[in-house]
């Protein structure tokens, strides 16, 4: 597995991370058995860098790593911000403070890696006073590293401003491709890692769903299609489900001959060098197979990468719901 510099944070991670909503159960039901199986393969494939929250299955997620058995090397990042007591205005140093002492004791840790804010309020990154308590509370020791992710654009160019960020998470994928044009550039120039998340588009770009597809009750692609319980952006990158299937049709045409829409997908992401990693998850382990290989593929020519732009701001762009 190829790495690469996580920002100011200096750890090295692979390119290609594992993002642990699912076994929150928050795609629909992970057993155990199944959860232990992705986190094995993960170590197995090298993959170093694991992204979990608090409110993954109101701490199921990050339980789940606390009781793994994690490789050489391995970064956990977790997340903060989204949950009750906090979320949407309920705010301080010490309600911030109890929720990463919680989720170190879940995952069995001393201190964090790195904790990032979790697609706060808009309201309360302008305030900034958060940001000074992520200082503080790196100051402590209680974490090593703090960063942020965010919704939009706007969101993760406020966060830039901030000296003490190390990192910053974005959706970032073929469908939401804003972030290359000036985020980007402005996160290399600062030394901050991007991590990216829904670089799948919560699985239409995988290029496996139908308009028949049908999801699991407990699925936030069911409960949250059209932003019911939480930003319709966090849900296929903000695309209607059967316009997205329409998409991702069209894309097929454009894909390099013999590579699967899903590795197509991630290469895209990867062939920005302004990426550290990106966190893609399975509800299988065998998929981690499929996320790996897209590190081995080559990269795509730049004529491509401009049509690629191209065809997202015409086709892509207006169509996205939530902002970007």
């Amino acid at each position: 597995m190829k790495k690469r510099r996580l920002g100011k944070t200096g750890f090295e991670v692979s390119e290609i991370g594992l993002g642990c909503w699912q076994l929150g159960g928050d795609f629909g039901p992970v057993g155990d058995e199944t959860a232990t199986a992705i986190l094995d393969a993960a170590n197995a494939a090298g993959v170093t860098f694991w992204d979990t929250a608090d409110v993954y299955g109101d701490g199921l997620s990050e339980s789940r790593i606390g009781r793994h058995a994690k490789g050489a090397g391995v970064h956990v990042a977790t997340k903060l911000g989204r949950g009750s007591g906090l979320y949407p205005d309920h705010y301080s140093k010490d309600g911030i403070r109890r929720s990463l002492e919680g989720s170190a004791e879940r995952l069995g840790l001393t201190a964090l890696d790195l904790a990032q804010l979790h697609c706060v309020p808009t309201a309360v990154l302008q305030d900034g006073a958060i940001f000074g308590w992520m200082d503080e509370l790196k100051a402590e020791g209680l974490i090593r590293h703090w960063g942020a992710s965010v919704e939009t654009i706007e969101e993760g160019l406020l966060c830039l401003e901030q000296p003490g960020l190390a990192t910053l998470q974005i959706i970032f994928n073929l469908f939401r491709q804003d972030a290359a044009e000036a985020l980007l550039p402005m996160a290399a120039e600062k030394d901050v890692g991007i991590i990216v998340r829904l670089p799948l588009a919560s699985g239409l770009l995988s290029g496996k769903y139908d308009k028949d597809t049908r999801f699991d009750a407990t699925d936030h692609r069911n409960y949250n299609a059209d932003g019911q319980a939480f930003s319709v952006g966090e849900t296929f990158g903000g695309i209607e489900f059967t316009r997205g299937i329409e998409l991702v049709n069209e894309l097929r045409g454009l894909a390099p001959s013999g590579m699967p829409m899903s590795q197509f997908a991630l290469r895209w992401i990867l062939d920005h060098p302004q990426v550290s990693s990106v966190i893609a998850g399975v509800s299988k382990p065998e998929q981690l197979a499929d996320n790996v290989a897209a590190s081995e593929q080559k990269g795509l020519f730049p004529a491509l990468m401009g049509q690629l732009m191209a065809w997202y701001k015409k086709e892509v762009k207006p169509e996205i719901r939530g902002g970007v």
